[in-house]
């Protein structure tokens, strides 16, 4: 085969496991055979709707095999797969569009109104609806094989990462890096061609695509797709399936600690338990532990594809509250402003090198040489190392609040909040929060005579940013604290106004 690249995946599976089930998504199965056909007539069918090679293919929709074959597809035509944060709003969803100059959209039939409703300004001409247009489609393309040359080297994916400048930023990743992040995977993961993978964290995020489901896939086993998580149903999921691989977040694995049926189902067949997103709190992996069951738990970015570094469950105990050490293939540093590296428990940054890091972001070439260093990729992430090597992070540079898995910067948040006529002045924090390990908060300051209510303030950023970005809780102050220069001293507001946990939740 000419392509090298992951378009290419499933017609290598389908010759050496045809039969073998590559997904599951509620009562349906789909083996390796029909996935490379069903990815083969997407292809055709794309192809004849204009998309060719470097074009932009996004996808809109919960999980769901079309988001895979249209992956593939994507791949198979040397195009560039898009896909897009089903929790966005309409006007996020269109900046998106019109910044990758996606020419196709294909989109679930559930979000079909939000489709419908997004302005003519982006590039897109082809729109396909999963669902009985989708199966018509296929039904009447060619399956005849597609071998376009691929170079490992060519970009996959643009995945959207929220931008400190108030816009996000499409990290183009490879195809060479995410055959890499799948190879660390497998080696530290240990994977085997028996896994059976739930799938419920979402896929248009990299940790459910590339540390999971690529993986899974990429060794042969066998996907269960779930378009979104419930703790009830993944006790059900588990026992029929016999999953044996999970990814969450913490708050979707202290959900199931914290359902009625955790002492008595049956989780002898899990196997693999893997978390990220934000710090795994340490009563949460002693109530699994109770069970048999050790988190592997890791650190990652989405310009790393994502994974970084790697706690094994060797060291899950004995290292609790690290992040581990390098994947196989990572070299990752804690290092001064001078790149030098600290000394044993100094706090530096992390940066990262490998083949699974990102050449750069889309349509932006200052800010990606801004983010690299001597081929280093800086994380803006700040860690200490202990004496063994094992890496700590322990606060971020970089304002980001992650909520629930989510990462949110304050930035896109503050310049919506700015476009209230009342507020003259805000500043956005991330405050704990039970459910989701911290939330938003926004402090701000009214307009001289006016007065902010909070909840107003709340309400008026519906449907300009997707739900989770919102505030959870609005402190209206008379000023915010900067030095002299007029620079905003965010310490301090954490510090005054990032404690008192009072807060309806908005979301």
């Amino acid at each position: 085969m000419r392509n090298e690249g992951l378009g290419s995946w499933p017609a290598r599976r389908a010759r050496k496991t045809p039969h073998r089930t590559a997904l599951i998504h509620g009562d349906r199965s789909v083996t390796y055979a029909e996935l490379y056909e069903r990815t083969t007539r997407l292809a055709h069918t794309l192809r004849a709707r204009g998309v060719r090679r470097g074009d932009r293919i996004a996808y809109l929709g919960p999980n769901h095999p079309a988001y895979l074959e249209t992956l593939f597809a994507a791949g198979t035509l040397g195009a560039v797969f898009v896909p897009l944060n089903i929790r966005l709003a309409g006007p996020e969803i269109a900046y998106q569009l019109a910044d990758s100059g996606a020419k196709a959209l294909v989109y679930a039939p559930s979000l079909a109104a939000l489709v419908a409703g997004l302005p003519g300004s982006t590039d897109v001409r082809a729109y396909v609806e999963v669902g009985a247009e989708y199966e018509e489609l296929l039904a009447g393309a060619s399956d005849e094989p597609i071998d376009q040359p691929v170079p490992l080297d060519d970009t996959c994916i643009i995945m959207y990462t929220s931008g400190t400048t108030g816009r996000p930023k499409g990290a183009m990743l490879t195809h060479g890096n995410l055959v890499w992040n799948a190879f660390n995977v497998l080696v530290d993961h240990d994977l085997i061609a028996d896994e059976r993978a739930l799938v419920s964290a979402p896929l248009f995020h990299t940790a459910g695509l590339n540390m999971l489901t690529l993986p899974v896939l990429l060794k042969g086993g066998t996907c269960v797709l779930v378009e979104s998580f419930d703790p009830e149903a993944t006790f059900d999921l588990i026992e029929r399936h016999r999953i044996t691989f999970m990814f969450g977040v913490p708050t979707m694995f202290d959900q199931v600690a914290r359902h009625p049926r955790w002492d008595r189902a049956d989780l002898s067949s899990l196997r693999i338990l893997t978390c990220g997103g934000s710090p795994v709190p340490t009563p949460l992996i002693a109530k699994y532990q109770e069970r048999g069951l050790t988190f592997l738990q890791g650190y990652g970015m989405t310009e790393a594809a994502p994974g970084t570094l790697f706690l094994d469950a060797e060291h899950a105990v004995g290292k609790a509250g690290s992040a581990g050490v390098p994947h196989f293939f990572s070299d990752v540093r804690v290092v001064r402003p001078d790149l030098a590296p600290v000394d044993v428990g100094e706090t530096g940054e992390v940066v990262v090198r490998g083949p699974h890091v990102m050449p750069g972001y889309w349509g932006l070439p200052e800010e990606t040489a801004a983010v690299f260093a001597d081929g280093w990729f800086r994380s803006g992430d700040a860690a200490r190392v202990d004496e063994d090597g094992y890496v700590y992070i322990v606060d971020r540079i970089k304002d980001m609040i992650i909520s629930g898995g989510e990462n949110i910067y304050p930035a896109e948040i503050e310049d919506q909040l700015l476009a209230h006529p009342d507020v003259v002045e805000c500043a956005v924090i991330g405050v704990p929060d039970e459910k989701w390990g911290e939330v938003p908060r926004a402090v701000v300051v009214p307009r001289e005579g006016a007065t902010l209510d909070p909840d107003e303030v709340i309400a008026s950023l519906s449907g300009r940013l997707a739900k989770y970005k919102i505030p959870k809780s609005v402190v209206v102050a008379d000023a915010l604290p900067r030095t002299a220069s007029g620079k905003l001293l965010k310490s301090r507001v954490r510090s005054r106004y990032g404690t008192d946990s009072q807060a309806k939740d908005h979301r």
